[in-house]
């Protein structure tokens, strides 16, 4: 259930519709509590104030419903060229970036706040009266309700708009940065780089060989990508059946009805094996999110970076700004221990849960290995490419993965002679042999 939640969450902060409704509800609630205090003095406190020019009824009814009007304009102007932007970032950099943007706060409050500000000048304006109107809600009192003016709402009205102008100048400036191929490139090596310190804390003490999982299999029952694992409550579900869970998929794996989730390791000793819990652990939808999918954030570095060695595109550059993240996320693992656990109890002996982990090979191969064929066919993105690898190797202290930076960089060479000819190839086979001595030094 939690990881039901956590999942629904992540698909509110990935949405258009949240904040700005998040700020109309607030928006709404303050005019009723501005409109309350002018009711009760406020109104005429502010009078006594030199600096304010108190607003008569028709000023303040024609001040309220410009901005109101000009709010509404620029939300739907802002919402138009958000669209604009993600659907030319999305298909100029790949679908898979349509969730970034979709998650960009900057867009999001930008358009929650002209939608509150609109809404907050609707409600303070159907509350302003002249002096010939009267209240219908208090009929009995004409002469002490007639002529009302919210001279408090009124200031918040305008400081809102003020808000809302520097707002429109934060987002005029906000919008082209953010679709800049280096800013994109840069938030996506970010939140990789974070994200790898995150589930992976400890440092290396020898890179682990990861077993198969074996034992009574527990299926999966829906179908789609693998969004989220609530991994706490898996472990607290093997300790109460006094087993071990090994998982059978990742975050962002897809599976459909029969796929092995998880395993029970030693079910034959076991009576109470809880299949439909450990079911509900896991939350399944129609795409991948970066939420727990280290694997979605490398690919889309690979994305990009494969659709600008591309015939079509040929943009080298974009490339090796790709493959200089990819080097610092594959320097950051290369020192970090890749085992994961979440066991809860510091006194046991071994955790009950076991994680389907990957070692430092996989996330190369998912890397550097899946650009392979297409930095083969650059001479300066494979140069590039070697330098990563080699700066990664700077490091480790670890023979078995300076085995895989020295493996992966021995098959992009044999990629390349397949590719490369001439002064180009020569080229990079020098670089190739600088790299080989940084890697037996």
């Amino acid at each position: 259930m939690w990881a039901r939640f956590r999942a629904a969450w992540q698909a509110v902060n990935a949405s258009y519709w949240f904040y700005p409704g998040l700020f109309a509800l607030g928006a709404i609630l303050l005019a009723f509590l501005t409109i309350y205090l002018d009711r009760n003095g406020w109104a005429e406190r502010l009078g006594e104030l030199a600096w304010i020019q108190p607003a008569r009824p028709e000023g303040a009814s024609n001040m309220l419903t410009v901005i109101a009007g000009s709010m509404i304009g620029v939300a739907s102007t802002v919402f138009s060229i958000t669209i604009a932007a993600v659907a030319y970032a999305s298909g100029n950099y790949g679908p898979r970036l349509l969730t970034n943007f979709m998650e960009d706060r900057g867009n999001q409050f930008s358009l929650a706040t002209f939608i509150g500000t609109f809404v907050y000048a609707l409600t303070v304006l159907r509350a302003v009266r002249t002096g010939e109107e009267t209240s219908l809600l208090d009929v009995n009192n004409v002469n002490e309700m007639a002529g009302f003016v919210p001279q408090l709402s009124l200031l918040t009205a305008y400081i809102l708009m003020a808000i809302s102008i520097a707002v429109l100048v934060f987002f005029l400036n906000h919008i082209p940065a953010s679709i800049r191929i280096n800013s994109v490139l840069k938030g996506i090596g970010e939140r990789l780089i974070a994200d790898i310190q995150r589930l992976f804390p400890e440092t290396s003490t020898g890179e682990v060989e990861m077993a198969a999982p074996r034992g009574r299999s527990v299926a999966a029952k829906g179908v789609g990508y693998v969004q989220r694992i609530d991994f706490k409550r898996l472990e607290r579900i093997a300790k109460a059946a006094g087993g071990h869970i090994k998982l059978g998929v990742r975050t962002g794996d897809f599976v459909h009805p029969d796929v092995p989730l998880a395993y029970w390791a030693d079910d034959d000793e076991l009576d109470d094996l809880r299949d439909d819990e450990i079911q509900q652990c896991f939350t399944f939808g129609g795409m991948r999110t970066p939420a727990q999918d280290l694997h979605f954030l490398i690919d889309e570095l690979v994305e990009i970076g494969l659709r600008a060695l591309s015939p079509g595109i040929n943009d080298p550059f974009t490339a090796i700004t790709s493959i200089h993240w990819l080097g610092a996320a594959t320097a950051e693992l290369a020192h970090r221990d890749l085992v994961r656990t979440f066991n809860e109890d510091e006194d046991a002996d071994a955790d009950r849960l076991i994680l389907l982990d990957d070692d430092f090979a996989h996330f190369v191969g998912r890397g550097f290995g899946a650009m392979r064929s297409a930095l083969a066919t650059s001479p300066t993105a494979a140069r590039v490419a070697f330098d990563c690898l080699a700066n990664a190797a700077t490091t480790l202290n670890d023979a078995s993965r300076l085995r895989v930076l020295r493996v992966e960089g021995e098959q992009l060479m044999r990629q390349a002679r397949e590719n490369l000819a001439g002064p180009d190839l020569e080229m990079i086979e020098a670089r190739y042999a600088g790299f080989e001595e940084i890697m037996a030094g």
